[in-house]
């Protein structure tokens, strides 16, 4: 069995976890420029054991096919037999861990910060930050939570198609079925946010056009209509039914469109120009939407 050393004292970044395991995980969000949340997909691999480590952000783990042995030990949990598959462990920021498993295995590890938990607190819950405590949590089955983990783990596969504003919109999701099961059944479930109202969604929507080619974000956006990051994701979705991330690309697929019926740019430049991180994405998000790939559908609309 291989042993790995990570300094015990000091806390670590998310991804520099993964020099403490003597294999290379499946995917990982290292370079992707995620905000909110790091994440890595760890599939197989050889027996190893890791020595407590201090980690900054709060670490999600789900075993989609748990390992023959595992032996896993933070504050406040113990467990020395596999977890049930689909089962979800939470190990609190600041909470030394330690881990000996062996066996095939499917895992996906999400490193939720700190700091965007508490203020989905505040947001989301009305909470003083500094008086929520997430405490470490261990064979957890909750399907919402399950749900958001496992879109994050088809963003790695996917290599990011959906961009940091995915990230950004599914590291809230998660943060509020956090919160949501810690609180429970101490408070009374909140009334859900409203639409949108039709004035500040235009403002918002014209943001959007001016800025497609330009990194968006959900801060950026929710300025804009003069909310809380929270608020405005949950507004926004219900006034046009879709998470802003999701919007974003519908509306940079339909740039891309008036650009291949109206020029003879490149795919490449196509692509930059609609806000699109490379021509591959690009493809991939058009061929979903529109059911054919953008070479095919200029070649159409020429015929027309």
């Amino acid at each position: 069995m291989s042993q790995m050393q990570l300094q015990p004292d000091d806390p670590i970044r998310p991804l520099d976890w993964l020099k403490a395991i003597p294999f290379e995980p499946a995917a990982w969000s290292d370079r992707l420029g995620w905000v909110g949340l790091e994440a890595a997909s760890c599939r197989a691999g050889p027996a190893f054991e890791c020595t407590p480590s201090v980690p900054s952000h709060h670490r999600l783990v789900l075993f989609t096919r748990p390992p023959e042995e595992l032996d896993l030990r933070y504050e406040g949990a113990k467990r020395n037999v596999p977890p049930p598959a689909g089962s979800i462990s939470l190990i609190p920021a600041g909470s030394p861990a330690r881990v000996r498993s062996s066996g095939c295995k499917d895992e996906l590890h999400i490193w939720l910060e700190s700091g965007l938990v508490a203020r989905v607190a505040t947001e989301a819950f009305d909470l003083d930050p500094a008086r929520l405590t997430v405490p470490p949590l261990d064979g957890l089955n909750l399907p919402h939570l399950r749900a958001a983990m496992g879109a994050v783990d088809a963003e790695l596969t996917a290599g990011a198609a959906g961009g940091r504003l995915a990230a950004e919109w599914l590291a809230n999701v998660m943060a509020v079925h956090v919160i949501r099961h810690i609180l429970a059944p101490r408070r009374p479930a909140r009334r859900p946010d409203g639409a949108l109202p039709r004035g500040r969604l235009r403002a918002v929507a014209e943001y959007i056009e001016d800025h497609l080619d330009d990194g968006l974000s959900l801060e950026k956006m929710a300025a804009v209509a003069r909310l809380s990051t929270y608020h405005f994701a949950h507004q926004f979705k219900r006034a046009t039914g879709l998470p802003p991330y999701q919007y974003v690309i519908m509306r940079r697929v339909e740039r891309a469109q008036q650009l291949l019926r109206n020029g003879d740019l490149s795919l490449a430049e196509i692509a930059a120009r609609a806000g699109f991180s490379d021509q591959s994405v690009f493809c991939r998000h058009f061929k979903r939407l529109v059911g054919v790939t953008p070479g095919r559908f200029r070649m159409h609309t020429r015929i027309a």
